[in-house]
């Protein structure tokens, strides 16, 4: 697939988030865009708090609002927008042609109601289907999705199964209507390292076969190897790199980027120690002038405090918001 050709399946421009508190607003996303085409899997990765979960939660409508409110941009799939679309349209989206994973499968799923009832009811909602043929589908989605005696299995309640079976459950719910974009949100959060990869197998095994696009977030640096084809890399609510996935690894153009890398331990490195990034993310309601990076960055000069360093292209396809980019990635 030439993913430069494909025409875009989503298309997020200039997306902006704000949370009202006591005496004004908290923007929580500035100016978030990027594309997404059909069997591409594009990560968005970033500390917490970055405002990665809000911007998709903006991308589904199901921000809660008051308190947060998107204040700009455009949100496309194929060609047609979906922000302010009346609620009613907006609803028939979700779940049909974009659906999402939360975080934490246990809080997502209802306790009082069988998993085989909740799977059901998206066929029965969305497809109309009677109650015995939604049943035999969620069935038929479970074993999709390799959960052992399936149709067994469909009276249980949520809690009556394992962290990786309950995302198995989450995935199959999030793919019963077999959207054209899923949006998984750190889908293996609090699941050990062997349960993470069956998850991300099964996610690219499902994403192949349906040919979906797929919007992966995660703050795990290994979870995105070997499994996006390109990286939206978020700070303070903006895009801080962008970049196909194999480029950004080789050589990241921004020093958060690099620090990011710079923190995980890899085997291809042998030993030695990690070099953590110092500081913490700044707080989206006092975010530091210029650069949003610059207490924490060790190249910080006077012109970072003082400028928003605008997003530059320093290769093909690859992008970075910082006023020393092209150095950085030259320099790497």
């Amino acid at each position: 697939m030439d993913l430069e050709k494909d025409p875009p399946l989503l298309e997020v421009a200039d997306l902006s988030v704000e949370f009202a508190v006591r005496g004004g607003a908290v923007r929580a996303v500035n100016g978030l865009s990027y594309t997404l085409r059909e069997g591409e899997t594009l990560a968005i990765l970033g500390e917490s708090g970055s405002g990665k979960s809000v911007a998709a939660q903006a991308v589904m409508g199901i921000l809660d609002s008051p308190p947060a409110r998107v204040t700009g941009g455009s949100v496309r799939l194929r060609g047609e927008e979906l922000l302010g679309l009346p609620e009613r349209r907006r609803r028939a989206y979700r779940g049909d042609r974009v659906s999402m994973i939360f975080q934490d499968a246990l809080s997502a799923l209802n306790p009082v109601f069988t998993v085989g009832d909740q799977l059901a009811e998206m066929f029965r909602a969305h497809r109309g289907m009677r109650r015995r043929e939604a049943r035999d589908r969620a069935a038929e989605l479970m074993e999709r999705v390799r959960i052992p005696s399936a149709r067994r299995r469909l009276g249980d309640h949520p809690h009556q199964f394992s962290g990786g079976m309950r995302q198995r459950v989450m995935i199959a719910m999030a793919l019963a209507l077999e959207p054209d974009v899923l949006i998984a949100d750190e889908p293996t959060t609090a699941l050990d390292v062997t349960v993470q990869a069956q998850i991300m197998r099964l996610l690219a095994d499902l994403q192949d076969e349906l040919r979906m696009g797929m919007v992966l977030i995660t703050h795990d640096l290994g979870v995105v190897a070997g499994v996006a084809d390109r990286i939206v890399v978020m700070y303070a609510g903006a895009v801080a790199e962008q970049a196909p996935a194999a480029a950004l690894y080789a050589r990241p153009a921004h020093p958060y980027t690099a620090g990011l890398l710079a923190s995980v331990p890899r085997i291809d490195r042998g030993g030695g120690a990690l070099h953590p990034i110092k500081g913490a993310p700044p707080d989206p309601a006092a975010l530091p002038s210029g650069c949003p990076f610059h207490p924490r960055c060790p190249r910080a000069e006077a012109v970072c405090a003082a400028e928003v360093p605008p997003l530059v292209e320093v290769a093909p396809g690859h992008a970075a918001a910082c006023h020393f980019a092209e150095e950085v990635h030259g320099g790497n």
